[in-house]
């Protein structure tokens, strides 16, 4: 069952995020693959500045919904900003530096897929 704030609060980072011109903005659903968050959202900013007025406006229109709580990690001039929303995960990174860190490699739906039973050559 998913929790209303929980995607209240989804749409208010995935909009911020938008308007702010992040880049290739992702979420994930960790929902029963994690216990440290629902959900994971992960985008690319082009600067520091950027990032850092990213993680800044979210954290303030969280703050200005009732969510009290909300953590940044690393946004003084980082290649990549944490911003812990409770239920939401939130990665702001660098071009680079997200790649180089592959989070949608490490938590991506493709990791659930079992691979294909080999073909019996033998029938």
């Amino acid at each position: 069952m998913t929790d209303p704030k929980v995607e209240t609060y989804l749409e208010i980072i995935t909009n911020s995020l938008s308007d702010d011109k992040g880049e290739d903005i992702v979420v994930l659903d960790l929902r029963g693959r994690a216990a440290f968050a629902d959900r994971m959202v992960i985008a690319t900013g082009v600067a520091d500045r950027q990032i850092a007025a990213m993680a800044s406006h979210i954290e303030r229109k969280l703050r200005e919904v009732g969510l009290k709580r909300v953590l940044i990690e690393g946004a003084n001039g980082s290649d990549w900003v944490l911003i812990d929303a409770g239920d939401i995960i939130v990665h702001l990174f660098k071009a680079e530096a997200r790649e180089i860190y592959g989070l949608e490699r490490m938590w991506g739906k493709e990791l659930d897929t079992p691979p294909e039973e080999p073909v019996d050559p033998l029938g």
